[in-house]
């Protein structure tokens, strides 16, 4: 990590120092420190380092941040830049600057480079073709270990990853795959048919990023082919693409459940923030009207017995939480593919029977809580919101499963819709049914309301 001299370095001008520190840094480390920078002194601060280093923590800075450094530095510098970075980087970079800037860009790129970028923004966003890399070590089949290994050495020091090497034909079909560990320790005479695995592990480039995440963790790959219609090697994915594909999916759920938009960061602006929320919690209130007319007719009978009014906010926080949380296990299960929608008389057998044991603890803890609050006249009431408070449970447990395993099943994003359809169904559920047995039971009981 940066020490404090290197980050007031700029503050008193000493920028010699400056210059040998960040140079000598970790590219990460420098690029987090330049992110943090004032807008002003970010070119300053990069322009200091050398060119292999600035090759390196350009590729770590935030999108906005190689924006800001693309406008501010001269055009020889920013295209020897941008021609240096890895292709998926190069075309993950030019998703987000304006249209102009890319094409001025890809026009001053090599023929190589502009060819490799133009074929990663060709493919759809959220697919294999858009996160490969058409960096990647391709062997012919009738190579020696000796020739593929001085191959390695002459021709492929700039590629991604060396760790396999992909075996391919004449017209590039994926025939089989050897890992580097095999080259080292074969002789160098034997060909590479001979210790190559057929049984190649591969995606197609319209195949899910999610789906390539899973691919690789359960196979511990680090590095997966990415192969076209007509089986054709086309780019590899890393498994440092991956671990970025799973922060951005497990991220972009959070902020689903939680109604927020992806794109909102810890430090966006307020103006940003209230745009991005906004419409969903207004949204969410509209769902919550329901809710709400559940309760308007009843409300003779909430004066009438007092307590009710304690004892109804309880029903619905318990009965939300438990259905988020059923929800959230199913959502996750479905998001890692653990489980699919086939499976869902399964999932709703275990949690009927966990939620049984739940219901009887919660109706039980109602009731204790009831007749403390209750007035010595209104102890009748602890027995009703027992009941309902337990039978509330196995609805909010059932709610949580079926919800996300239906909306999966009609191609909907559980993820997004499954949280506000849930509470929103478990109050007007509880409240109607908890406040209709109330009013029943004042009217078998003759109690004036």
């Amino acid at each position: 990590m940066l020490t404090q001299d290197v980050r007031n370095a700029l503050d008193v001008a000493d920028l010699n120092k400056l210059k040998y520190d960040l140079n000598s840094l970790q590219p990460v480390d420098v690029g987090e420190y330049i992110s943090e920078l004032p807008e002003q002194q970010r070119a300053i601060a990069f322009r200091l380092l050398n060119k292999n280093q600035a090759i390196d923590v350009f590729e770590y800075l935030p999108t906005e941040v190689q924006e800001e450094l693309i406008n501010s530095l001269h055009d020889v510098q920013v295209v020897h830049l941008v021609e240096e970075m890895s292709p998926d980087e190069r075309a993950y970079l030019f998703d987000e600057l304006p249209a102009g800037v890319v094409k001025r860009l890809l026009q001053q790129l090599s023929a190589e480079q502009r060819q490799a970028t133009a074929t990663i923004l060709g493919y759809p966003e959220g697919t294999a073709g858009r996160v490969m890399t058409t960096e990647y070590v391709r062997l012919r089949q009738g190579l020696t270990v000796g020739e593929a290994l001085s191959k390695i050495r002459l021709q492929d020091e700039d590629k991604e990853t060396i760790y396999y090497a992909y075996v391919t034909d004449d017209n590039r079909k994926l025939v089989s795959v050897v890992s580097l560990r095999q080259l080292l320790f074969t002789f160098p005479e034997v060909f590479i048919r001979d210790i190559a695995s057929s049984q190649v592990v591969k995606v197609t480039t319209e195949t899910s990023q999610e789906e390539v995440a899973r691919i690789m963790q359960r196979y511990d790959l680090i590095a997966i082919p990415v192969v076209d219609r007509e089986d054709r090697l086309v780019g590899i994915i890393t498994i440092d693409d991956v671990v970025d594909i799973l922060e951005e999916e497990a991220t972009e759920d959070i902020q689903k459940l939680a109604a927020v938009s992806g794109d909102e960061e810890a430090l966006s602006p307020p103006h940003l923030t209230i745009r991005k929320r906004l419409p969903w919690l207004l949204g969410i209130m509209a769902l919550y009207i329901g809710a709400a007319s559940a309760i308007a007719p009843f409300q003779r009978v909430i004066a009438a017995v007092p307590v009710l009014a304690v004892i109804m906010p309880i029903f619905s926080n318990t009965g939300g939480t438990v259905g988020i949380q059923a929800l959230t296990v199913t959502i996750r299960g479905l998001g890692v593919g653990e489980v699919t929608t086939k499976d869902a008389g399964k999932i709703l057998r275990k949690e009927l029977i966990a939620g049984l044991g739940t219901a009887l603890a919660l109706g039980s803890t109602m009731i204790l809580l009831s007749l403390i609050w209750a007035k010595p006249d209104e102890k009748w009431v602890a027995l009703i919101a027992g009941v309902v408070m337990a039978t509330n449970t196995m609805v909010a447990v059932s709610l949580g499963t079926l919800l996300p395993m239906g909306l999966q099943r009609l191609k909907l994003d559980p993820a997004l819709m499954s949280g506000p359809l849930v509470t929103t169904m478990l109050d007007t559920i509880g409240f109607l049914t908890f406040l209709s047995m109330i009013s029943l039971a004042l009217k078998v009981f003759n109690l004036s309301y």
